[in-house]
């Protein structure tokens, strides 16, 4: 017996209705910080029947100020030399101010270089960092994505919905 292969919209449907059925059963909320899927993970969070009693909200801070005035990622981050805005310390950060902002029990956060271009030093095209924050604590967590863009940001929502869902265990 095979592994069904699902097309990609299915398969996110699929993920993004297990956050909202876990949110849902354990009275949890969640919230999104996104950069690089410019909303992405919201919009497949809100495409399922009934998110609205689950998703608080999400910020779609892909300029570097709404990082910093709107999350609260600090200006300390986003300047130094080999951090910036696509590293663990912003996800970490995003995923915080997220939370906060958004009053939710459970925020993502992504920020990377979905390309075609875009690329530093150390940081090539498909790089993700991705943050999760709980009443737990947070973290973070580096991904190297390959394909185009499209194929980065695809990959990059199907994670950050899988992290949202253990962070609403983790939290239960």
């Amino acid at each position: 017996m095979g592994v069904e292969i699902l097309p990609e919209s299915e398969r996110l449907y699929e993920l993004a209705s297990q956050v909202v059925e876990k949110g849902s059963e354990l009275g949890l909320t969640v919230g999104t910080a996104e950069s690089c899927t410019g909303g992405l993970v919201a919009g497949c969070l809100t495409a399922v029947p009934g998110s609205s009693s689950v998703v608080r909200g999400g910020v779609v801070s892909y300029a570097i100020p709404v990082k910093h005035e709107v999350l609260g990622v600090s200006q300390q981050v986003l300047d130094e030399p080999g951090v910036g805005a696509v590293s663990s310390e912003c996800a970490r950060q995003m995923a915080e101010g997220a939370r906060r902002v958004l009053g939710c029990d459970v925020a993502v956060s992504l920020t990377g270089i979905a390309g075609p271009g875009g690329e530093e030093p150390g940081k090539p095209v498909g790089t993700v960092w991705m943050g999760l924050s709980t009443a737990a604590g947070v973290r973070s967590e580096l991904h190297r994505f390959d394909g185009d863009r499209a194929q980065v940001r695809s990959a990059a929502v199907a994670r950050a919905l899988e992290l949202l869902c253990e962070g609403l265990v983790e939290s239960s």
